[in-house]
């Protein structure tokens, strides 16, 4: 049996694996950070200005900002090919007495879209950059390889000023040294984890907090290890080179992966292949946020595709990724295997087959756990996340 794993994971220095060349490069990760950076100065500002000029009631404070999504929990990864982007979501929030100043919060979601937009039209006209409208953000396409999302939320106005108060604090301490957005640590603990409202286009204000779903998984790493992490990001991997567009979102991917992993000691191949057998099951069998078990991710799959059934087709994809990277492990010839998961992952994927090594490996699930230490698991609550 061969081992593969140096060619997915690997700490060697100038040896190339798998796992560094799903990294964005460093200069579009700078690039990335300051326009983020950038959006936060002009929404900062430019709110309160736009708000005031265009002579809507009251006063509104300058907004506060929260980065969510895979930038925040370390699982994004660059795109594997056209037409898709590195997605970096940074949620804007702004307290609720302002939003709800008029009697139809919705009135107010769309005023707050409006105005945030508006105050972003001179920075995106400047840099050249492409502004969008999705239902629950405004998009701001960088260039071809990134765009930030920019969701709206209203949180308690007390909420609120404990953020205005940690946020001075933070100015102070850098004691005269440049001030940026990116250097003021988003202090998620510090607001409430009840009444968050995400600002929809169509249906206006919904309960919808990102932060849990970042705890969740933060807890599910700190128990379990990075190697957890790493293959959430191979699953990402394969899908972005399966589908072009589309595919199993990445919470789902994690909401399934978690409760499947185990860890496996300089083996990221076997850990992933572990996770990739049991995985067709449990997509049909559905699978819950692991934070909501009221809403099925594999139903809000079946409802974004055009497909009959995309939850049985990404099922068929992961069953034929079980099977090859079995069949991978299995081959007597390094470098078959190494074209064989060049197919699954793309070019990403090294083809350095003098790097294999062979022998046994772990072959199961439940001789990885007898030949490993016992851990703290998750609460049931967090760790729940199949339908019924």
């Amino acid at each position: 049996m061969l081992n593969l794993s140096a060619l997915f994971y690997t700490e060697v220095e100038f040896e190339t694996c798998l796992f560094d060349n799903l990294n964005l490069p460093e200069d579009a990760k700078s690039d990335i950070a300051d326009a983020k950076n950038d959006v936060r100065m002009a929404l900062r500002d430019g709110i309160p200005r736009v708000y005031a000029d265009e002579g809507h009631p009251g006063k509104v404070p300058q907004p506060r900002f929260f980065t969510q999504g895979s930038w925040a929990y370390k699982t994004l990864n660059a795109p594997a090919q056209s037409p898709q982007q590195a997605d970096v979501d940074d949620g804007c929030y702004l307290p609720l007495s302002f939003l709800t100043l008029t009697d139809r919060p919705s009135v107010a979601a769309e005023v707050f879209f409006d105005v945030a937009q508006k105050a972003l039209a001179e920075l995106v006209e400047q840099r050249g950059w492409k502004l969008s409208s999705k239902p629950t953000c405004i998009r701001i396409e960088i260039n071809d390889l990134a765009h930030i999302d920019v969701p709206l939320y209203a949180i308690p106005d007390k909420e609120f000023e404990t953020l205005v108060k940690a946020e001075n604090v933070r100015r102070a301490t850098l004691d005269g040294k440049s001030y940026s957005f990116e250097a003021a640590a988003d202090s998620w603990d510090e607001l409430s984890t009840t009444k968050v409202l995400l600002a929809h286009r169509d249906e206006g204000w919904m309960h919808s907090d990102p932060r849990p779903v970042k705890t969740w998984f933060v807890d599910q790493v700190a128990t379990k290890g990075e190697q957890l992490r790493r293959v959430v990001r191979y699953l990402k991997a394969y899908r972005d080179w399966t589908w072009d567009k589309g595919g199993p979102s990445s919470i789902l991917l994690m909401a399934a992966a978690a409760p499947l992993f185990v860890r496996q000691d300089r083996r990221d191949d076997q850990a992933l292949l572990d996770v990739v057998k049991l995985l067709p099951a449990v997509l049909r069998k559905g699978v819950n946020n692991p934070i909501n078990p009221e809403e099925s991710l594999t139903d809000r799959l079946r409802a974004s595709s055009d497909d009959a059934d995309m939850v049985e087709q990404a099922a068929l994809q992961f069953e034929d990724l079980g099977s090859r990277l079995q069949a991978a492990l299995d081959a007597g010839n390094a470098e078959q295997a190494c074209s064989w998961l060049r197919d699954l992952f793309g070019p990403r994927f090294p083809n350095r087959p003098e790097r294999v090594k062979v022998g046994a490996a772990v072959s199961s699930v439940a001789a990885a756990i007898a030949s490993s230490p016992a851990i703290a698991g998750p609460s049931e609550l967090v760790g729940r996340t199949r339908a019924g």
